[in-house]
């Protein structure tokens, strides 16, 4: 979905969760452009404060929703009591329900380091859901892969790998080879050489690349 060109290639919706807001300029005219709009919670009071713009659908608890919030977006509000998933997974299920595939997910990290995590760690779930999803920060953006692929990037572009339990690991078009990851650290801190890079394995593994 984003390997082609960062902005210009539309989702379906952008999910916009409850960590810290998007201040990349490049992140938010993608939000600007994209039609449907689903926030987590309380991220639509910090949504409609930045843009003037309603969200197409508000999901989770209720927690953290102003009251005025709850006024306001009355219409569109999508309460999910359960506690086994967060609010950032019943979005994504909500918008799976309405047909929704293409979806790039914002404001996801920042503030508690635990959320981040695991916000981060869910792409591979969503994947597994049969999703296009990818995750946009104010530095660079994930995107969930399995099996061998290609990716295109931009020579001297910062690149990290994740494995989840990754077999037979290794790469073409990167600084550094990959080699089999026991640890997140160890896929950190590479680079690409040229326009694109090639993951080969048999698995599930994460791939980060920094803007320039």
């Amino acid at each position: 979905m984003i390997d082609k060109d960062y902005w210009e290639d539309i989702p379906d919706a952008i999910l916009i969760g409850n960590g810290e807001f998007p201040s990349h300029k490049g992140v938010r005219a993608l939000m600007a452009r994209t039609p449907y709009i689903v926030c987590c919670d309380g991220a639509a009071d910090t949504y409609f404060q930045e843009t003037t713009r309603l969200p197409d659908a508000v999901v989770g608890d209720g927690d953290s929703l102003s009251q005025t919030g709850r006024k306001r977006f009355a219409d569109r509000l999508h309460i999910i009591s359960e506690q086994e998933n967060n609010d950032q997974s019943k979005a994504i299920r909500f918008l799976q329900s309405i047909g929704k595939k293409r979806i790039v997910i914002v404001g996801a990290t920042g503030k508690r380091e635990d959320h981040t995590i695991g916000n981060i760690s869910l792409l591979i779930e969503y994947m597994r859901m049969g999703l296009e999803v990818s995750m946009f920060t104010d530095y660079g953006f994930f995107v969930p892969a399995v099996n061998t692929q290609l990716f295109q990037s931009i020579k001297g572009q910062q690149v990290s790998i994740f494995s989840f339990g990754t077999k037979d690991l290794r790469s073409e078009g990167l600084q550094y080879p990959l080699h089999a990851l026991n640890n997140w650290w160890e896929g950190t801190l590479n680079q690409a050489e040229g326009t694109s890079f090639r993951i080969f394995a048999e698995g599930e593994y994460l791939v980060y690349r920094a803007y320039l």
